[in-house]
């Protein structure tokens, strides 16, 4: 079975990279990389529900056509050096809308990076995850239907690694901006629901 955009890039970001994304933050690897173990899932999660639509499916794909091949990937020494190059923002813009500030609130609460640093840390991440979702549409040919399948999928592998940490962190995209689900998120996702997440790495 291949391997889920979450695993590759959870591998993908470890060593030289981590550490460049961290000196970039200004925060320590454990905390970046305890970041990246909420982010990456969040931003999965929020693709699929963007794609869950057919529009929002075509909308994706002629995206990840436009912008995203899977290069970033090939040179991500480069990206990290100069990350604002892979538009973060815009694509948090797109796929978090007005959720973005409720967030990075919650995941900053949970994995203790500031939140100026998470949202950082998302602006790298996104163009990232973009990549990684475009290289597996442009190897398997996939058109909106079968992209739509695929976020599925990743969606599921995400659930199966850590289902109790999932629910919550989909919760967290369906805040409405009232923070009432702050507390619940903050006390069981700061209790190394993530860390079990991250599978050791």
């Amino acid at each position: 079975m291949a391997d889920s955009i979450l695993d590759q890039l959870m591998g993908q970001l470890g060593g030289g990279a981590l550490q460049q994304m961290s000196q970039s933050l200004g925060a320590d690897e454990t905390t970046t990389r305890k970041g990246l173990g909420a982010a990456l899932p969040v931003l999965i999660s929020a693709l699929q529900r963007n794609a869950a639509q057919p529009e929002g499916a075509e909308a994706l794909g002629r995206a990840l056509e436009r912008d995203h091949d899977g290069g970033i990937l090939d040179d991500l020494g480069g990206f990290l050096q100069s990350p604002q190059s892979g538009n973060g923002a815009g694509i948090l813009g797109h796929v978090l809308g007005d959720r973005r500030g409720t967030v990075e609130q919650g995941l900053a609460k949970s994995t203790g990076l500031d939140l100026s640093k998470m949202g950082g840390l998302l602006e790298m991440a996104a163009p990232l995850v973009m990549g990684a979702l475009g290289k597996k549409r442009r190897e398997g040919g996939l058109d909106s239907g079968g992209l739509t399948d695929l976020l599925g999928g990743e969606q599921e592998a995400v659930r199966r690694r850590e289902p109790e940490a999932t629910d919550l962190l989909t919760s967290l995209l369906d805040q409405d901006g009232d923070g009432s689900i702050m507390d619940d998120i903050t006390g069981k996702l700061g209790k190394g629901l993530l860390d079990r997440f991250l599978g050791g790495r």
